[in-house]
């Protein structure tokens, strides 16, 4: 029998079927026996790509890192010689920093890494836990790192803010606020609760209200940011 053109197995297809299992069922579902069955292998063909189940789900958490959308990051340098920027840093501005191009980087960022672990939130405990040694991870570190500190952020600054972004943004992907509060009105005893008289409609306005929350939380972060980025400007 002629060999086939394309092996059964890829590191690809195998990291596809992999996410689709856990999105599908959650991360405990995810385990060699089952995954070789969904692809139809044996169990031991799977060590060919992956040495450990825990390389498999960095990679799996990895790809889901690479539909994060980067490429606002890139046009930092083309916003350098923007006039708002100019007068917010002062005549003792410094060069290089691009003044107010970093906030809607970051909004547009926050905005796409979101929706990434909104299309998957079962591997959101997983991604939650760091970079480690996932290469998309890294780059993503390293383009918001990068953005910041040419914008003028002090190293150490710009350190904290990208944390600070994470934790936002991985946090609000972790489950429903409004999911969580029970359809039934009868939970909700105005003698116990008397303000949550209207809390059974929540979970039938998930989208809308996490959507809100993120959206709300999301631009005092960058409010509260810009206030410290204008007082770097103030120092001689």
């Amino acid at each position: 029998m002629a060999r086939p053109r394309t092996p059964l197995l890829s590191r690809e297809r195998i990291v596809a079927a992999a996410l689709r299992l856990i999105d599908d069922e959650g991360l405990d579902a995810l385990s060699t026996r089952r995954l070789a069955t969904e692809l139809s292998v044996s169990g031991p063909s799977l060590y060919n790509h992956f040495a450990t189940k825990d390389d498999l789900l960095d990679a799996v958490v990895d790809s889901v890192i690479g539909e994060v959308d980067l490429s606002m990051f890139g046009t930092a340098a083309g916003a350098a010689g923007d006039a708002g920027a100019a007068g917010a840093l002062g005549a003792a501005g410094v060069a290089g920093r691009t003044g107010s191009a970093w906030p809607q980087a970051l909004r547009d960022w926050a905005r796409s890494y979101r929706a990434a672990l909104a299309a998957h939130p079962n591997i959101v405990p997983v991604l939650a836990q760091g970079p480690g040694r996932r290469p998309n991870a890294l780059r993503l570190a390293d383009a918001v790192f990068g953005h910041l500190v040419e914008s003028g952020w002090p190293r150490g600054q710009a350190t904290r803010i990208g944390a600070l972004m994470r934790y936002f943004v991985t946090g609000s992907a972790l489950a429903s606020f409004a999911a969580g509060f029970p359809a039934d009105a009868e939970v909700y005893d105005a003698a116990d609760y008397p303000h949550l008289g209207e809390a059974h409609r929540l979970a039938g306005h998930r989208g809308t209200v996490d959507e809100g929350a993120f959206e709300t939380g999301l631009e005092a972060l960058l409010d509260g940011l810009a206030l410290r980025y204008a007082r770097l400007a103030e120092r001689p």
